[in-house]
């Protein structure tokens, strides 16, 4: 197993884990709350077999990375991220970010720039700004995050079965096209994740994005699903499309938030054909 030190907390290494496989273009694969990398399962293997080289990590609290008690905010997160493209020497490489991955691939570019970044895939992600307010209308109101917090602080392990049963619409989906077997494992992943994570995440799913989304100046797809429940297309993908110049709004009609799996083949397809030219603009 590979791991990248990032920074400490006391006596104790914070240490991310990660995966590297495959020859080419690089792709960076970013996960969404409250998974790990492995989430990418069905991406990384078309990935592989198209030529990329195929990157994944877990984020700081997560899967089988440190789980500290700090360094729960984007420019942190971007840090992180930062740390180890310049372990692995990328040069030219593309950042795919789902649902909170798509908020490190929006202030990696806004903190560090695109040099050595040849495109951008947001899927389910979060930015612009998700968080309602008087130049957000649109936006999801602060009580519902708060009530996010108060009910991982209750019971995080009730909260977690709640919550993938939105995050992949399973009054639709369930055993037509995600079985209890995946979601049961989606929720075995969660459940190992560090509490401080987990709650402390809460808070940066609002983090403002507003000004890291206009430096993105690389070939940009969004995809996003119309049914998400998570995060709504018209407050996120939408938005995050009209900011970007020239960006691609791929909508997917009935889709969930957790689209890496009820529609990987529509996903898959997509993140191959638009990584297939890797020339930058």
């Amino acid at each position: 197993m590979a791991f990248i030190n990032v920074g400490n907390e006391n006596s104790t290494s914070i240490d991310l884990y990660y995966e590297d496989h495959g020859s080419g273009a690089a792709v960076i694969l970013i996960h969404g709350y409250p998974l790990n990398g492995a989430s990418w399962e069905k991406q990384t293997a078309a990935l592989l077999a198209a030529g990329c080289r195929v990157i994944t990590y877990d984020r700081r609290g997560f899967g089988k990375s440190s789980q500290p008690t700090t360094g729960y905010d984007y420019d942190t997160f971007a840090e992180d991220l930062r740390k180890l493209v310049r372990k692995l020497e990328l040069e030219n490489f593309a950042l795919v970010g789902f649902s909170m991955g798509g908020g490190e691939v929006a202030r990696y570019i806004g903190k560090y720039g695109s040099q050595g970044v040849s495109k951008a895939v947001f899927v389910s992600s979060i930015p612009p700004f998700l968080l309602k307010a008087a130049d957000n209308a649109e936006g999801v109101d602060l009580a519902v995050f708060q009530g996010i917090e108060k009910a991982i602080t209750a019971d995080r392990y009730a909260f977690f079965t709640d919550f993938f049963k939105n995050f992949y619409n399973l009054d639709v989906f369930l055993g037509e096209q995600i079985s209890d077997e995946v979601v049961r494992a989606s929720w075995n992943v969660a459940a190992s994740a560090s509490p401080t994570a987990s709650l402390a995440c809460v808070a940066t799913w609002y983090t403002d994005f507003r000004k890291d989304l206009p430096r993105v100046d690389v070939p940009t797809l969004v995809i996003h699903g119309d049914a998400d429940r998570i995060v709504p297309l018209a407050v996120s993908g939408q938005k995050t499309a009209s900011m970007i110049k020239g960006a691609r709004l791929s909508k997917v009609e009935g889709g969930p938030h957790g689209l890496l799996w009820t529609h990987a083949d529509r996903v898959t397809g997509e993140l191959v054909e638009f990584l297939g030219s890797r020339t930058r603009r």
